[in-house]
């Protein structure tokens, strides 16, 4: 359906999903099997989902899948802001991670309606 790579939605989630790694990396060893898997998995999912929805065969299943690339994004801003309560990391940390992937949430949203509205026929 789509080039997902020429999808700007696209490459700001890949964005996300290489700074989520560099931050896991600063993360404390014992987290490792815990939080650190779960943002790793929920970071490589929006993109995955938004590059596997461009590749279905309609654009109702393409809107199925940024659905769960959403979804991934909010588990992912809940997951950031445990690690701040937990004391893990610093606000300043991810203050920009989060505004990113509130970002993409957007884009998302409105790359959902678009794929959802009629087509106009001339």
């Amino acid at each position: 359906m789509h080039q997902f790579e020429k999808l700007k939605i696209w490459q700001k989630g890949m964005d996300i999903a290489e700074k989520v790694y560099k931050i896991s990396a600063e993360l404390p060893y014992d987290e490792r099997f815990n939080l650190i898997s779960q943002i790793k998995r929920c970071a490589v999912s929006i993109p995955s989902n938004i590059a596997e929805g461009s590749g279905r065969n309609s654009k109702k299943e393409f809107v199925q899948f940024l659905g769960i690339a959403n979804g991934s994004s909010f588990e992912l801003i809940t997951q950031l802001m445990l690690l701040q309560r937990l004391n893990l990391i610093q606000e300043e940390r991810i203050k920009q991670l989060i505004t990113d992937i509130v970002e993409v949430c957007n884009m998302n949203f409105a790359l959902q309606r678009s794929l959802s509205q009629p087509a106009i026929q001339s």
